[in-house]
């Protein structure tokens, strides 16, 4: 890899800087790609964005910046974000201190084009420069995995689900953003496509595509997903927002569901006082499965209580053991109606516990 230093000033930067949207964003006479495919749209709050310009104003030292070199022409590795907003400000996008670029004077502007910004040259192969820049990004906003991963699978698959589920109000954020969490910009919903639709192996399913044309696929598995949840669970509640769906769909979409059903289920679970983790309502209905539900544990008084009126002795084994040795039980399960309450606590060692946990 080679890397070499060099001090460029902002007039040159912002020379011939375009931003041409889906096309890409280009400056330094159009010799340089500001936004690389691989690159993250632009997430710089207004405060980040603002103290870029303040810095240059106040001739304070921006952190080195890392271009690299393909012939005659470059691409940002590293500094996008802090090279987007000085060009936005120069070309009248936003004011800083109530002060765009046209209410500077003179000298405040040539000091601004003046401004000399330290920029690594890299010149490398492909996985010298993928490897550099996922070091030298620790820097400034920290990348996402799922940005990572796009640094190294670009290609037209890549083009084509980001139009999807990557830019703002994007088609899968409007579809879905009652139902997954994250940041379309921050690749976060494309994030939870890819691994619902590879089953965790998102390196493998993004390699496999990467030379496709589109990702068609990806977008109607994703498209499917919502449709099924919206069949068999109606009556939307901000609960169901980031349940892993996905991988729900993938084991029990060919299940009959009777969504009315499911409904009454869903009213009775929302008003036990036992359930609490309200979201998992959902996939236990789905799996039967009690773990998501995190049904209410007796408290450590009451186990206390409970294990002196025992008289420190398991009922099962009719054993005495030490308290640490033991664990709450339901008599009557949740399942079948018991609840979490005094009357329903025997203490059992923890052998008797699990044995009767696999009946």
């Amino acid at each position: 890899m080679k890397i070499e230093l060099h001090k460029i000033k902002i007039k040159d930067i912002v020379n011939g800087y375009a931003d041409n949207q889906e096309e890409g964003i280009f400056g330094y006479g159009g010799k340089l790609n500001i936004r690389p495919k691989y690159q993250r749209e632009f997430v710089y709050k207004d405060a980040q964005r603002n103290a870029v310009i303040e810095t240059i104003q106040k001739n304070f030292p921006l952190n080195v910046m890392y271009w690299v070199k393909n012939g005659e022409s470059y691409e940002i590795l590293d500094g996008q974000q802090r090279t987007v907003s000085f060009c936005q400000y120069f070309n009248k996008e936003f004011s800083v201190n109530d002060r765009a670029w046209p209410n500077l004077t003179s000298d405040e502007k040539e000091k601004i084009l003046n401004y000399e910004c330290m920029i690594y040259f890299c010149e490398g192969n492909d996985s010298e420069k993928l490897a550099w820049f996922e070091i030298i990004n620790i820097a400034g906003e920290e990348l996402t995995p799922q940005e990572l991963r796009n640094a190294v699978y670009t290609g037209s698959w890549l083009t084509d689900a980001k139009r999807h589920f990557s830019k703002s109000n994007c088609p899968a954020h409007n579809l879905a953003k009652d139902y997954v969490s994250g940041s379309a910009i921050r690749q976060e919903i494309l994030e939870t496509a890819l691994n619902w639709i590879s089953k965790g192996k998102i390196k493998e399913y993004m390699s496999a595509n990467q030379q496709e044309a589109d990702a068609t696929e990806l977008w109607q598995y994703f498209q499917a997903v919502i449709a099924w949840v919206r069949a068999i669970f109606p009556n939307y509640r901000k609960e169901m927002k980031g349940v892993a769906w996905g991988e729900f769909y993938n084991k029990y979409s060919k299940k009959k569901n009777n969504a009315t059903v499911l409904e009454t289920q869903i009213k009775k679970l929302m008003s036990d006082d036992d359930v609490t983790k309200k979201s998992g309502i959902y996939p236990y209905l789905l799996t039967d499965d009690e773990k998501y539900l995190s049904i209410r544990a007796f408290t450590d008084s009451q186990k206390r209580t409970a294990y002196e009126k025992q008289k420190e002795t398991c009922p099962k084994c009719k054993r005495n053991f030490k308290i640490e040795e033991m664990e709450g039980d339901h008599i009557k399960p949740w399942s079948e109606g018991g609840h979490t309450l005094p009357n329903n606590l025997q203490m059992l060692c923890k052998a008797c516990n699990r044995k009767k946990g696999k009946r």
